[in-house]
């Protein structure tokens, strides 16, 4: 099945590495102009330049309204117009017991994960309906399904962003807009990778019924499918890609 997005401007958040990069790479070799955002410049530079046909870097904090604000404008000013958005930079944060979790910590993961999203919804939404309509795929975890012990603040984000994506769906879908999340399992990612040695990281896979963690491209495969119009009767909704983790 060839999909393909040639003459759409996207905008990926959290693309310099992982999931995001993945996703970037996808919709670029499938004919999309792709700014990639993220908060290393340097790495996300390298990304655009690697991945060529036309990719774009920009740097940006999530967090911060008016950043994202810039990104949309400096996609528009790009491209011509904005078609396509993927929500997906986050982080992970401290494991803690809830009754123990720092107040700081976790503020800050409800500003990267939650708010981070809220905002390029909230700017994006204008400039892809002002093109026309488009789709808007917001990355959650199946930690939005599912509760995980000592990570209550990453848990009540991607729930959080479960619930947020089905009411902009229901808000904009006369816009001509479709809204949908990704849950991935645990992906081989560097913010994974890094954080967990091999015998965690053996446990781990060892959750999924398919006995292994996923790749990003994986992921990626099914983030470009909701992005185009062979998804064109789904909004919504959230797509598991687990391995079988939420089967079990």
């Amino acid at each position: 099945m060839d999909i393909r997005f040639d003459g759409k401007c996207a905008i990926v958040t959290g693309a310099a590495s992982g999931i995001g990069l993945a996703i970037a790479r996808q919709l670029a070799a499938s004919g999309a102009r792709v700014v990639l955002a993220d908060l290393d410049s340097s790495k996300t530079e390298a990304a655009a330049q690697d991945i060529g046909h036309g990719a774009r870097a920009f740097v940006v904090d999530v967090t911060k309204a008016d950043q994202v604000a810039a990104l949309v404008a400096f996609a528009q000013a790009e491209c011509g117009a904005l078609h396509l958005m993927v929500n997906n930079a986050g982080i992970g944060g401290p494991i803690a017991p809830l009754g123990a979790y720092d107040i700081a910590d976790w503020l800050k993961v409800i500003d990267v994960n939650l708010n981070g999203v809220f905002y390029g919804m909230r700017y994006a939404i204008p400039a892809i309906k002002a093109a026309g309509g488009g789709t808007i795929v917001n990355i959650a975890s199946i930690l939005g399904q599912v509760g995980f012990a000592g990570a209550a603040a990453y848990t009540a984000t991607k729930h959080a962003i479960v619930g947020l994506t089905k009411a902009a769906a229901l808000d904009h879908a006369t816009d001509g807009i479709r809204i949908n999340a990704v849950a991935p399992g645990f992906i081989h990612t560097p913010m994974v990778d890094q954080g967990l040695d091999a015998a965690a990281q053996a446990g781990i896979a060892a959750k999924h019924a398919l006995a292994r963690m996923g790749e990003p491209a994986e992921v990626a495969a099914l983030v470009c499918f909701l992005l185009s119009e062979r998804a064109s009767f789904m909004t919504g909704s959230c797509h598991l890609v687990d391995g079988g983790y939420c089967a079990q």
